[in-house]
């Protein structure tokens, strides 16, 4: 590796940052917004400091915005969920013959599906640690609709009525809260708002970035003698904000002993009780998840001196149980994707296409992608592994579906990918397909979901498609990929593929993590290897080792710091001047990545810098001017890069991937970001010809193997290290893995498919 692109000036050192990147915790808790703090800021997503999908979503001009489509995607969903969870008569199932506190469980599963009280101390001792999943029932689910979302995005202000935001504030200012929280608050509490804040102040806790000890506050400040730490409104309120803390941490449920654990240390007096409360309100499901491990036998329970034996003197199996709790929203969704993963797997693909044909396109291929092809041939679910010169071979399978009469699209993560994977469909001479459309058969997610890009839909409201293709699979959330597979059609084929070494989803869940742990379907590893240094750097990575690669192109650079403020010199410097220079790349085609937002050398410090060089001006329009890069965050967990163009009445007027977008101004601080710097959740799933990389020395904790690897993969011709983190980096490439996440997908799907051999 060379240590610098080019011979620079060295730069001045700069003071010692004291501000520690927030690494996460199993429980990640969003910052503080209360007092006009950035609400872009509201939550830390999983991999901790990296909060790229807290962002409030926005919306563009005329007619309903992108939000706003998604938040009513997501009403139905829920309408959906809803019905099916009321066709469920029975309650949940574990098995037989169980005892102690398994059959406590249940009883209290029983006592809160007939709305009763659940009997007390079920959640008392912690429940074994978890082994592989048992058997659930199989639902089948209704149709998706045809809208989608990612993580919930925020309340609409706008669509409240002006006087129930007025009613709101009136309580606010009572309790001694700003009342800059008033519109968020009337949208997230609904009809009668003021009156339930006023009756409940801990509902405030529903507000994006309003903490426990804030909330604590408020209610002090209203009830006064009567707000005490034992208030069963306080509990429900704090177990709703744990769970919610643990979405945004990536879990869809979280361990009933680690929650009561988490209640206990926010100060609540009987977390048992508050827990129950929660259930018995319906605002939380509770799961029993028996526990098979292959090759361990169950445990055996003989009956005591004092039982009447029904046994004959044999002894009865007892079979050990995991106890969660979670939000229903993603306990169903989770729940839904299960059964359309199955209804995939355990079906017979619509016929497309001769045997004869699927096989001479396999064969004209070879290597992995004729694996990939035979594979799509004949299931209906397809895993495919690999990093980004192995999107050749999905490019491939789409080619040859098109020439064997298939309707087959593919779906990126964003518009960046979109981009990169029309570049490989290209005709590049060969004639085109009978199904293939006119343009480049390629969409994002979001777009092939909502109806903007894409097929479209048929008249049963599914996909109009026989093959889907979706990319970046690791960045799908539950949610998301609930959707996306209620959305295909009966017979219809889907392949995952993605780099299994990346970061995971912002939103819940593992899915495609999930997926390879399960083998319920056949997973094709590409052997396309990424080439050049970068591609040796990023391979070692991947396995646990950062190398040292022969760089003689100066493709990968090491240029040492000493602190943050030097961090933030050599990164304008490399940007603005060394890599345009020595190495061809100008700045508007490098992207700088960095763990966090906040810091002296965060996402904030840098755009700062950045914009001070690149693109000076007084930012007239809310902190922008025509010209500024810019990541726009339609909706949580989706950061679209794109460029101010101007400002008006209407709001600010962006360019993003071609397409003219319009922010309404009340939604600028809480959507729109300065954009030369990004964090790694946020680049994911794009590349760009250069990246800098900037790795201050209170990053450390923020670092992982995930992020490490997410990060440098993202450049395709150059990288630049800007090294503070000294050996925080190989350690925490060598030894810190993926942060677990809790998921039931495992233990929904074991029942319903076969293991794949």
């Amino acid at each position: 590796m060379s240590t610098d692109p080019e011979t620079t000036e060295q730069a001045e050192p700069g003071a010692p940052d004291t501000d520690s990147a927030a690494a996460g915790a199993d429980v990640a808790e969003p910052g503080p917004v209360a007092e006009g703090a950035d609400s872009a800021d509201a939550g830390t997503a999983a991999e901790g400091a990296d909060a790229a999908g807290a962002d409030p979503a926005g919306g563009g001009a005329g007619g309903p915005s992108e939000a706003e489509a998604e938040l009513a995607a997501q009403r139905l969903e829920r309408e959906r969920i809803a019905r099916r969870r009321a066709e469920k008569k029975g309650p949940v199932e574990s098995g037989s013959k169980l005892s102690g506190k398994a059959a406590d469980l249940l009883a209290a599963v029983r006592a809160v599906e007939a709305g009763e009280k659940p009997v007390a101390g079920v959640f008392a001792e912690p429940e074994p640690t978890p082994r592989r999943a048992a058997p659930e029932p199989a639902r089948r689910p209704g149709p998706a609709p045809a809208e989608t979302a990612t993580v919930p995005a925020a309340p609409t202000p706008a669509a409240v009525a002006p006087e129930a935001v007025d009613a709101v504030r009136l309580v606010l200012a009572e309790g001694g809260a700003p009342d800059s929280l008033a519109p968020q608050a009337a949208a997230v509490l609904g009809a009668g708002a003021g009156d339930r804040l006023r009756a409940d102040p801990w509902l405030l806790l529903r507000v994006t970035g309003v903490r426990p000890e804030q909330a604590d506050g408020f209610a002090r400040a209203l009830l006064g003698a009567e707000c005490g730490p034992g208030d069963e409104r306080r509990g429900r309120a704090f177990t709703l904000w744990l769970l919610e803390q643990a979405a945004l941490a990536g879990h869809t449920a979280l361990e009933g002993h680690a929650l009561t654990a988490a209640l206990a240390q926010r100060g609540v007096p009987d977390p048992d009780a508050a827990l129950q409360s929660t259930l018995a309100e319906g605002e939380a499901l509770v799961f029993q998840d028996a526990l098979e491990e292959p090759g361990t036998p169950a445990r055996q329970r003989t009956a005591a001196p004092d039982e009447e034996d029904h046994t004959d003197g044999e002894a009865e199996e007892e079979r050990p149980v995991r106890v969660l709790v979670g939000l229903e929203r993603y306990a169903l969704a989770e729940e839904s994707l299960a059964d359309g993963l199955a209804r995939l797997v355990n079906s017979v693909p619509k016929e497309g296409g001769s045997a004869e044909g699927w096989e001479r396109a396999a064969s004209a291929a070879r290597g992995s992608a004729a694996e990939l092809i035979r594979a799509v041939a004949g299931h209906g679910l397809v895993l495919h592994t690999g990093g980004e010169a192995s999107r050749a071979e999905p490019a491939r399978l789409v080619h040859e579906a098109h020439g064997l009469g298939l309707r087959a699209w593919a779906a990126a993560h964003g518009p960046l990918g979109r981009e990169a994977f029309a570049a490989l469909l290209a005709p590049s001479g060969r004639p085109a397909g009978p199904a293939e459309p006119a343009g480049h058969p390629v969409a994002t997610v979001a777009g092939l979901l909502s109806g903007a890009e894409g097929p479209g839909r048929d008249a049963d409201g599914a996909l109009d498609l026989d093959l889907l293709v979706v990319l970046d699979a690791p960045q799908l959330d539950v949610e998301t990929a609930a959707l996306l597979v209620e959305s295909l059609p009966d017979g219809a084929r889907l392949v995952l593929a993605g780099d299994p070494a990346v970061l995971w989803s912002v939103g819940p869940g593992r899915v495609f993590a999930d997926l390879l742990a399960a083998r319920v379907c056949p997973q094709i590893a590409s052997r396309t290897p990424d080439p050049g240094p970068l591609g040796e750097l990023v391979s070692g990575i991947g396995a646990g080792e950062l190398p040292q690669v022969a760089a003689p192109g100066k493709e990968v650079v090491i240029v040492p710091v000493r602190d943050a403020g030097e961090a933030v010199h050599r990164t304008v410097q490399l940007v603005a001047d060394s890599v345009p220079r020595a190495i061809g790349v100008p700045a508007e085609q490098t992207v700088v990545i960095t763990p966090g937002h906040g810091g002296a050398a965060g996402t904030r410090a840098l755009n700062a810098a950045l914009k001070e060089r690149l693109n000076p001006g007084p930012g007239r329009f809310g902190g922008f001017d025509p010209g500024d890069r810019v990541a726009y965050s339609p909706a949580p967990g989706r950061t679209l890069p794109g460029e101010v163009v101007g400002a008006d009445a209407e709001g600010l007027r962006l360019s993003c991937a071609g397409a003219a977008v319009v922010v309404p101004r009340e939604r600028v601080d809480g959507c729109v970001r300065h954009g030369w710097a990004l964090t790694a959740h946020q680049a994911a799933g794009g590349r760009w010809p250069a990246a800098v990389v900037v790795l201050p020395g209170d990053a450390a904790q923020a670092l992982s193997r995930p992020w490490v690897y997410t990060a440098f993969s993202r450049a395709s011709r150059h990288l630049s290290v800007v090294q503070g983190a000294e050996q925080a980096l190989p350690r925490a490439v060598a030894e810190v893995p993926a942060r677990p996440r809790t998921t039931r997908l495992p233990v929904l799907l074991a029942p319903q498919v076969p293991a794949a051999g």
